[in-house]
C-alpha cells in the first residue's frame, strides 16, 4: 500500500511540474507577442525624446508616437512642426535627437551640425506627392504643364490671371497659398519648379498646411500646394490638379507616387537622428528601430506612399551599425 501511495505521489509530482513548465512557455510567447513590430524589446524603457521638423511628415510621426507609446509607455516623446528648416535649426543646435525632414539636410545645415559636433544619419521613412490644388468650383483648370505651374508661381513684377496662363481661363487675379520658407515642400517646390527664382509676391505662406487647405478650400480664384497626406485628408473639398511632365497629365495616387510616374513632384521624406543619442539613450534606439519597422504601414494608414520592403530592410542595418 506504502509503496502504491508513493508511486501516485510521484505521478502527481511529475504531472505538476509538466504544467509549470507549459504554463511558463505560454507566458514568453505572450511576452513576444506584446512586444509588437519591433521597438519596445528592451523591457520596460523611461526617457523623454524630442522631435521637430517638417509638417508633412508630422502626421507620420504622429502615428508612430501614438503607437510606440502603447508599448513603452514610460518613454515621453514630443514631435513638433516647424517645417524642415525650423526643424534642423534646432536639431543643429542640439535641441531635439531626431528632425524629420522632406527634403534632404542642404550644405549650409551640414555646416552647422559640424561646427557644433553633431554627427547624424538620415533614414528614409516613405513617399510624398506635393500636390497641386484649386478650389472645389474651379472649372476651368483641367490639367496644368510644368512650365505653366512655373509661369504661375514665378515673380514676374505684375498681378497674375488665370487669362495670363492660358487662353480662355477668366481674366481674375489668382489667390496663391503655398508652405512657408522653412518648409522643406517650399524647398522642394522652390528647387524644380521654381528653379530657385523668387515666388509670387502676395502669397500667402503658413508653416501650417491646414491654413493653406481653408485658403484654398475659400477662395474660388486659389491655388495651393502641399503633402499629398492633406489632399487626401480633404479631397471631398478640393480639387487635385494633375501635372503634365511632357508625357501626358498624371494625378498624384499611390501608385503614381511610389512608381516616379508623378513627376517632378514625388519625393522621399526623411528622419535624421544624432548618431550619439542613437548609441547613448536605449530608448531613441528603441524608438528609432520601431519607427523603420512600421512607417511603412503607419504612412499608408496616414495617406503617405510606402517604401519597398528591402529598403526598410537597409535603413535597420544602418540604424544597426550605428550600435
Amino acid at each position: 500500500m506504502k509503496k502504491i501511495k508513493f508511486v501516485v505521489l510521484l505521478l502527481l509530482l511529475i504531472t505538476s511540474i509538466a504544467i509549470t513548465s507549459a504554463c511558463g512557455r505560454g507566458n514568453n510567447n505572450a511576452g513576444e507577442q506584446n512586444n509588437g513590430n519591433g521597438g519596445g524589446t528592451q523591457g520596460n524603457l523611461e526617457g523623454n525624446i524630442k522631435v521637430d521638423g517638417s509638417s508633412t511628415v508630422y502626421p507620420i510621426m504622429e502615428a508612430i508616437v501614438e503607437d510606440y507609446g502603447t508599448k513603452q509607455p514610460g518613454v515621453k516623446i514630443s514631435v513638433g512642426s516647424s517645417g524642415t528648416g525650423g526643424g534642423f535649426e534646432a536639431f543643429g543646435a542640439g535641441e531635439t535627437q531626431l528632425t524629420n525632414a522632406s527634403r534632404p539636410i542642404s550644405k549650409e545645415e551640414q555646416a552647422t551640425l559640424k561646427k557644433n559636433g553633431i554627427d547624424y544619419t538620415e533614414f528614409r521613412l516613405a513617399f510624398d506627392g506635393i500636390s497641386v490644388v484649386v478650389n472645389k468650383d474651379n472649372d476651368w483648370v483641367d490639367k496644368l504643364t510644368v512650365d505653366e505651374l512655373s509661369k504661375m508661381w514665378l515673380e514676374s513684377g505684375t498681378v497674375k490671371k488665370w487669362s495670363d496662363i492660358r487662353k480662355g481661363w477668366p481674366d481674375e487675379e489668382i489667390k496663391f497659398y503655398s508652405p512657408g520658407t522653412d518648409s522643406g515642400t517650399f524647398d522642394y517646390f522652390d528647387e524644380v519648379i521654381l528653379k530657385e527664382k523668387p515666388l509670387v509676391e502676395g502669397a500667402t505662406l503658413s508653416e501650417d498646411d491646414n491654413v493653406l487647405v481653408q485658403g484654398v478650400k475659400g477662395d474660388k480664384n486659389a491655388i495651393g500646394y502641399f503633402g499629398f497626406a492633406y489632399y487626401l485628408e480633404n479631397k471631398d473639398d478640393l480639387k487635385v490638379v494633375p501635372i503634365d511632365s511632357g508625357k501626358g497629365p498624371v494625378t498624384p495616387s499611390h501608385e503614381t507616387i511610389k512608381s516616379g510616374e508623378y513627376s517632378p513632384l514625388s519625393r522621399p521624406l526623411f528622419v535624421y537622428a544624432s548618431n550619439s543619442a542613437v548609441k547613448k539613450q536605449k530608448e531613441v534606439y528603441d524608438f528609432l528601430q520601431y519607427t523603420l519597422k512600421n512607417s511603412g504601414g503607419l504612412s499608408e494608414d496616414v495617406g503617405y506612399v510606402s517604401l519597398p520592403e528591402e529598403e526598410y530592410q537597409k535603413e535597420l542595418d544602418k540604424l544597426k551599425a550605428l550600435k
